[in-house]
């Protein structure tokens, strides 16, 4: 187990660039088992998740070619279908809860797909009933396997239906729309999540042969179609990276450039940054965030409590929540963070509140946090993190703080960004990592 040494109170200074999106990438390596043809992408994030995904596609039979960093093509012409009995597989999928979107591809072209119980973050229960509801919706079998904890999923042809989703799942939709491709008919699906991980999937799709209409809206139309080829696709970069990034220089009192972040596809992100009093500055396609001795947190138009809460996009993703949270600690005035999605994520306050943080925890779901700018600078202190998001908030923490912090468990920070310690430390940051 690998640990963080971060000595706190160092100003970083320069330019950065974001990593390819992680949840994008899941998506879109799991859609080439949908086609013989050879599938190349590019901008695909150094992390773990994304690593154990490829290594399981190559145990599968997947040939799978590294043409240059970050650029990998893949051809599903020789799939290896007795591996979904093995052991292994049984293993790595349920380290990896993006294993889970496999199961739309393989029942979509092969009639057959394994879906043992995914793992990945501990923030609370993460129900699969959207994936699997509206794969049965379009003809499929899930028979549980209780002896050994997993999922069969059958289908002779799939066959395309209208639905309405009980929730706009991101994950859930993409593996929806990946076994719609292939059915026989029009499928429809309402309540959609359309987020831009999504709406690249389906432009990647569309390119392979797919009919996809509605793509960025929140009604999806897919008409199915006999088989799909190969294309060339391009992952946008990480829009979660670059609001940390954000936070962090606010953080750390840094004059920062993040690079090539696509403005245009981050939504509302920069805007509550900025309603937290982070001053930042569009430069075409890059961000500038200026050094600030202190921010402000903003409040509604009638002066009650500024609230951050998380929503399907366009409204803020709650994998941000993490980061908004800690930045709020450093800052002049109040604000209320309410996730609503995941029950156990703001568990990791208990943390900051030891580091010197002001928070009441409500409940599992919201907590205060009371700024106070630099009157109260964070102390170091020793911590271990409990998922991704939690994770580079503690780092953020840790950064800002007095003296010297030490965050263990740091693979779980590893599983969603690219040698993070490497790329802070060149350009200020002082961040130890002992094996």
């Amino acid at each position: 187990m690998a640990k963080f040494l971060i000595e706190g109170g160092h100003s970083l200074c320069g330019e950065i660039i974001p990593q390819g999106a992680k949840n994008e990438a899941l998506e879109v390596i799991c859609a080439i088992l949908l086609t013989p043809g050879k599938v190349t992408i590019s901008n695909i994030p150094d992390i773990l998740d994304v690593n154990n995904l490829i290594s399981l596609l190559k145990d599968m039979g997947v040939k799978v070619n590294l043409i240059k960093k970050g650029c990998y093509s893949f051809q599903a012409d020789d799939v290896n279908l007795d591996y979904m009995e093995t052991a292994d597989f049984y293993r790595k999928c349920a380290a990896l809860r993006g294993s889970v979107m496999l199961a739309g591809p393989l029942v979509s072209r092969f009639g057959k797909a394994i879906v043992p119980k995914p793992g990945g973050d501990k923030i609370g229960r993460r129900r699969l009933d959207t994936h699997f509801l509206g794969i049965q919706k379009l003809g499929a079998e899930f028979i549980y396997d209780d002896e050994r904890k997993l999922y069969r999923v059958s289908a002779e042809q799939l066959t395309g239906a209208y639905m309405l989703l009980d929730e706009a799942s991101v994950t859930g939709t993409a593996n929806i729309v990946m076994a719609s491709v292939l059915a026989k008919g029009v499928t429809t699906i309402y309540n959609a999540a359309c987020e831009p991980y999504i709406q690249q999937l389906c432009k990647m799709l569309n390119r392979m042969g797919a009919h996809i209409s509605g793509i960025g809206s929140n009604l999806l139309t897919i008409e199915g179609v006999e088989s799909l080829s190969g294309c060339d696709h391009l992952i946008l970069p990480d829009m979660i990276e670059i609001g940390s990034f954000i936070g962090m220089a606010a953080m750390t009192h840094s004059e920062l450039t993040i690079k090539n972040v696509c403005y245009d596809q981050l939504g509302m992100i920069p805007d509550c940054f900025r309603r937290l009093g982070i001053a930042l500055e569009r430069k075409g396609d890059d961000i500038f965030i200026p050094k600030q001795d202190h921010y402000t947190i903003d409040t509604f138009i009638d002066g009650s409590i500024m609230t951050f809460a998380d929503a399907p996009w366009p409204g803020l993703t709650p994998d941000l929540l993490s980061v908004f949270l800690v930045v709020a600690t450093q800052a002049k005035g109040s604000v209320l963070i309410h996730q609503k999605m995941f029950e156990s994520r703001l568990f990791f306050v208990d943390k900051l509140i030891d580091m010197g943080a002001q928070i009441i925890l409500c409940d599992p779901h919201r907590a205060t946090v009371i700024g106070l700018g630099n009157e109260n600078q964070l102390r170091a202190s020793k911590m271990s993190s409990p998922d991704i998001r939690a994770g580079i908030a503690l780092l953020i923490a840790a950064m800002s703080a007095h003296g010297t912090s030490t965050i263990s468990n740091i693979e779980q920070i590893d599983r969603g960004y690219e040698d993070i310690d490497g790329r802070l430390n060149a350009i200020g940051a002082k961040i130890m990592r002992v094996e």
